[in-house]
């Protein structure tokens, strides 16, 4: 059996949406990460003592700096990504929903059509 071309455009924009919800899922567990590294790094930023000698990578190397204005940096940082996180679950919300009409309207399209959806 022939699936209808509306069926068919139907599941290619299904199937685009899939993979940018993929794409957004992805981009959250990398934000996630770099939240947990960074709280990581003001946690052992605390540990060290006033007067350590504190370093920061900066490519291939390491760069002395002073333990005051590189916590202030790891704070905004992660200031900044917690409102990247936000963003990218919002979007996360809105494309989850989409995907829950448009396999709703696919179904109902391809049971009105006779065809069995193997979603």
């Amino acid at each position: 059996m022939e699936v209808p071309q509306n069926i068919q455009h139907q599941l290619t924009q299904f199937q685009q949406l899939q993979q940018q919800a993929q794409a957004i899922s992805m981009q959250k567990q990398t934000v996630e990460v770099q939240i947990q590294e960074t709280q990581k790094a003001l946690e052992e930023l605390k540990k060290a003592d006033d007067e350590a000698d504190v370093y920061k990578s900066a490519g291939n190397l390491l760069v002395k700096v002073d333990k005051t204005e590189i916590n202030t940096e790891l704070e905004d940082k992660v200031e900044t990504l917690k409102l990247r996180e936000k963003t990218i679950s919002r979007q996360e919300e809105r494309v989850m929903s989409k995907l829950q009409e448009m396999q709703a309207s696919l179904q109902e399209a391809m049971q009105g059509a006779g065809i069995t959806p193997g979603m």
